[in-house]
């Protein structure tokens, strides 16, 4: 395909990307501002401990998709030509999770990019997508950490990305995506060694005391 297509549809994966659904969505049905909130960061946990679970997960949906839409589009788009397109997929799935992370809607202040990578991952390779959600799970339910979860799925999908065949540039790209989910990640995994990150069901007991004590005040 022309290299200005390419080109195209990397910076609509981005501007896709940079769409901050968790903000939307907070100031829609709460009228706060999620960046003020709790942990600040737009994505899905974030939202579910400020609103709700119902909301975290349209939030988790919304954000996964905008990584599956663009790279399942451009696929079935170059799938008609027969022409090798893996060095472009794996740029247009990279140029999805940077528009999140550093989205330009928000001043390049954006999320940590799991539910976006998992997008990817569900477009490129579902079969290495299952497994990381296996893992993602079973460290979540062993320890109770989502980011301890995140950072060991991300960091492992370029294993299953290997294991199930994938091409290098796919790879490639996933080793950038995990080092990037790691970067985002910094913090938590800084409280991780030090041992004062909170665990999921503590953030959500504090979430709720506030939300009580907020309601109460309001009565």
């Amino acid at each position: 395909m022309p290299e200005y297509q390419s080109i195209l549809f990397a910076i609509a994966a981005y501007v896709i990307g940079s769409i901050p659904f968790g903000k939307i969505i907070a100031g829609s049905v709460a009228r706060i501002d999620i960046t003020q909130r709790g942990s600040g960061n737009i994505g899905a946990t974030n939202v579910a401990r400020e609103l709700g679970m119902k909301w975290g997960v349209i939030t988790l949906v919304l954000d996964v998709l905008k990584g599956l839409a663009p790279v399942l589009i451009f696929s079935l788009y170059v799938s008609r030509t027969g022409a090798p397109y893996e060095t472009v997929l794996a740029a247009i799935g990279l140029c999805a999770l940077l528009g999140h992370m550093f989205p330009v809607f928000l001043k390049f202040r954006g999320g940590k990019g799991v539910a976006t990578a998992l997008g990817v991952y569900l477009a490129i390779s579902p079969l290495s997508c299952l497994c990381g959600l296996v893992l993602f799970v079973l460290i979540v339910i062993k320890w109770d950490f989502i980011s301890l979860g995140s950072v060991i799925s991300a960091g492992a999908m370029p294993l299953f990305l290997i294991l199930f065949g994938k091409p290098q540039p796919v790879i490639i790209a996933s080793l950038i995506m995990a080092l990037l989910i790691c970067y985002k990640h910094k913090e938590n995994i800084q409280r991780l060694i030090k041992g004062e990150e909170r665990k999921w069901k503590e953030r959500n007991v504090q979430a709720n005391r506030s939300s009580n004590l907020s309601n109460s005040s309001s009565e």
